[in-house]
């Protein structure tokens, strides 16, 4: 029995109708491809003009036959009671509803029409199955949070059971834990990890420290993939080395849907079926591929609440190799929140800081993970695990490799930690400013 489709299909979600729509979607011809998007973008639009009065409000005196006419909208402009954002004739009790992460630091409550909801996950069950992995079949170690409270907790176990996974807490990365977690995988025919790139990172760097590769322990594990936070490189290698299994990139939203996902020729495809991407500059122009700028995208079937033109707070590029019907994400550098601002004006991703520090301070397996935190104009907070503290020598290096990069006269803390915070949902932020970027 399909168990996860089953459950789907009886809380409303019609997920063979989503299927059925979404591979008569791919079967598009790309010769034919640029009227179907133009033509779903203006029913879209007219349908959210005409029945929802908040979108009407927001884009009052656009023209629907000009695209660049219609404003962008950010996370801000989405901070007021859902039901004052709900398409007419639609009511809480009719969608699906959640709330984003926060990670932008601008929270709030979205919803999706059940069809559209049911396309999300018609979207992701297409994407597993590039790599032989079935929702309904496929065994996944879920490396995620999971609620504390009775209620919430149990509720995640239950869906854990309906979806055929089971999950790792992703709160406790002692050796001690991944020993657990290890027997768990010498008895348990996994096809998959699952989850968070941080706490998957740390259960490598674990197996490296014993020698071992996972495959040999779990000989049914096909691929990992890992979503939510920053894949570099060097830990993609370790990854897939320590577990003898693919590692797969994933790239998404809750309040739109899977964004992009690494295909089996390492390419970072977008999805194009449910979702229009574009790469805007500051002032609201398309840039062309190849150029780096604002990630903002359309929802293109979601009718109970209008995601059209949303500033997802990241930056990226497109490839120049992208196409309407099978774009490419070249490069995702991180959000538009998280840059840093040096004394002299200038500015730079704040991730930039951390793979500068990253490069030098894992490479004896000290550390076990940092995060860096911009608390002044000029000062920087390296926040860090490790079995023994950081020498004078190592510290000093990093401060000038971070001068060398950026520029002179930064002041650099070093703070160590038994164990980082994460955020409810199980996540780590990797630089974080403190610096309101609006002044």
């Amino acid at each position: 029995m399909n168990l996860f489709d089953f459950s789907l299909q009886l809380n409303g979600f019609p997920i063979k109708e989503a299927s059925r729509v979404l591979k008569s979607i791919q079967n598009i011809d790309a010769s034919s491809y640029e009227t179907y998007l133009q033509d779903t973008k203006k029913e879209l639009l007219k349908y959210h003009l005409k029945n929802n009065s908040f979108y009407n409000s927001f884009a009052k005196g656009i023209n629907i036959d000009d695209w660049n006419s219609i404003p962008v909208m950010t996370k801000k402009d989405l901070q007021k009671p859902l039901y004052e954002r709900l398409s007419s004739g639609i009511s809480e009790k009719d969608v699906y509803i959640n709330k984003t992460s926060g990670s932008s630091g601008d929270p709030f409550i979205f919803a999706k029409d059940k069809f559209s909801h049911a396309l999300t996950w018609a979207v992701i069950q297409n994407r597993f199955g590039w790599y032989s992995l079935d929702f309904n079949s496929s065994k996944q170690a879920r490396f995620y949070g999971i609620p504390l409270d009775k209620k919430g907790y149990y509720k995640e176990r239950i869906k854990d059971k309906l979806s055929s996974r089971f999950r790792f807490s992703v709160f406790d990365l002692s050796d001690a834990t991944f020993e657990k977690h290890l027997k768990k995988f010498q008895t348990t025919p996994f096809d998959y990890i699952n989850g968070y790139t941080s706490a998957i990172v740390q259960f490598a760097k674990f197996l490296n420290q014993k020698g071992l590769v996972l495959k040999e322990s779990c000989p049914s594990l096909k691929a990992c993939i890992v979503t939510s936070e920053m894949l570099f490189e060097e830990d993609k290698s370790l990854m897939e080395t320590q577990f003898g299994v693919p590692v797969i990139n994933e790239y998404g939203a809750s309040e739109l849907d899977l964004i992009a996902f690494e295909n089996p020729n390492g390419i970072w495809q977008l999805n194009s079926e449910t979702l229009f991407v574009e790469i805007l500059d500051e002032n609201n122009n398309i840039l062309p591929y190849g150029e780096e700028g604002r990630i903002v995208i359309t929802s293109l079937y979601n009718k109970a609440h209008p995601f059209i033109r949303y500033d997802i707070g990241d930056i990226g590029v497109l490839s120049k190799a992208s196409t309407l019907k099978a774009p490419i994400l070249e490069k995702l550098i991180g959000r538009t929140n998280d840059i840093a601002i040096l004394p002299s004006g200038k500015k730079a991703a704040g991730l930039t800081f951390y793979y500068i520090t990253k490069s030098i301070i894992e490479d004896d397996g000290n550390v076990k993970e940092f995060i860096i935190e911009q608390t002044n104009l000029n000062t920087f907070k390296v926040i860090y695990v490790s079995t023994e503290k950081l020498s004078k020598e190592k510290i000093k290096i990093i401060t000038t490799e971070m001068e060398n990069y950026l520029e002179k006269g930064l002041q650099i803390n070093f703070e160590r930690q038994n164990q980082l915070v994460r955020s409810k949902s199980g996540k780590l932020k990797q630089f974080t400013s403190y610096l309101n970027l609006n002044t």
